[in-house]
């Protein structure tokens, strides 16, 4: 199998991490890892420094200070060398022939510039984005009225989403519009086209966006659905939730200015703009009890790491 590097990006991601690592030593092949820390508050660092000891050739960076995912995932990136690179969460769980059957399908046409696999819940069912349209205005506004579940219009494309999780599974490798940032191979010359994630989102929608320049550039986008891999999902953000959800929901609004507002009114796109905000809001509101629990668990785990640095002892 050609050599494949792969790329994680971890933040506060010790509960995951051993899982990861421990799936992909069990990958067939020649694999370089690659793993960027966006400066963990957690033991994510120290594990990984016993976990990584017994990789051959395994590089660790530790950044100074959470430059974001997109930007932590291009220092990988320049990092890597392999055949073809995949950039995979630490919460994503590869089986033995994940990467060997993508690279497979990678290599039946050259033209084949990113591929993701099926992304399976820990149930077992198949995961809502693993395989997707891109979310216009429309099919943004479909997924939150929930107008394809209704009978009679069930079925309609018109009337769908942009998640593609409800219709048939394909038995072979399908062309899509966007797959999810989870778990993505890419070929190293369409990536040099291209070029990397565009460092403006923080975290969240630069895999929507890099699907639409590689299909913009004329590189296939496909979606292998004969093998899988299995995400946990969210393990690393459930420390600062409305962070996350302002990064979903800002992320969201670059993707439209950059790709779709020259398709759209301008009246509509401002339309579009102000109720992505006022979503953001109705989450914000949701969210605040959790948000202030997990502020206070991260005030305890600080200062228990200050105590330890300053050699105090509490009985």
């Amino acid at each position: 199998m050609a050599r494949v590097s792969v790329v994680i990006v971890t933040f506060n991601s010790a509960a995951a991490i051993g899982r990861c690592l421990k799936a992909l030593r069990s990958s067939n092949g020649d694999i370089e890892l690659v793993v960027i820390d966006n400066d963990s508050q957690d033991e994510t660092v120290p594990l990984l420094g016993k976990l990584l000891a017994t990789y051959t050739g395994a590089q660790l960076t530790v950044m100074p200070e959470n430059v974001g995912f997109a930007r932590a995932v291009n220092h990988g990136l320049r990092m890597a060398s392999g055949e073809f690179v995949v950039v995979l969460n630490p919460d994503c769980y590869v089986t033995p022939t994940t990467l060997s059957d993508m690279v497979a399908v990678m290599e039946s046409d050259p033209r084949i510039g990113i591929a993701g696999c099926l992304l399976l819940n820990e149930d077992g069912s198949e995961q809502a984005g693993c395989r997707r349209y891109i979310p216009t205005p429309w099919r943004s506004l479909m997924r939150v009225l929930h107008l394809g579940r209704i009978p009679f219009l069930r079925g309609k494309r018109i009337f769908g989403s942009f998640i593609m999780s409800r219709e048939p599974l394909p038995d072979r490798p399908q062309d899509v519009e966007a797959l999810s940032g989870a778990l993505m191979m890419v070929r190293p010359e369409s990536m040099a086209e291209v070029g990397l994630f565009d460092e403006a989102y923080f975290m969240h929608c630069e895999d929507l966006d890099w699907c639409m320049r590689f299909r913009s550039g004329g590189w296939r986008v496909v979606f292998v659905p004969t093998t899988h891999a299995v995400h946990a999902k969210g393990g690393s953000t459930r420390s600062r939730p409305l962070r996350v959800e302002y990064y979903k929901h800002a992320g969201m609004i670059r993707f439209y200015r950059r790709h779709l507002r020259h398709r759209y009114p301008y009246p509509l796109m401002v339309l579009v703009v102000a109720a992505v905000w006022v979503r953001f809001l109705f989450k914000a509101i949701m969210l605040l009890p959790q948000s202030f629990v997990a502020l206070r668990r991260g005030q305890r785990i600080k200062s228990d790491q200050m105590r330890g640095r300053l050699g105090v002892r509490y009985r």
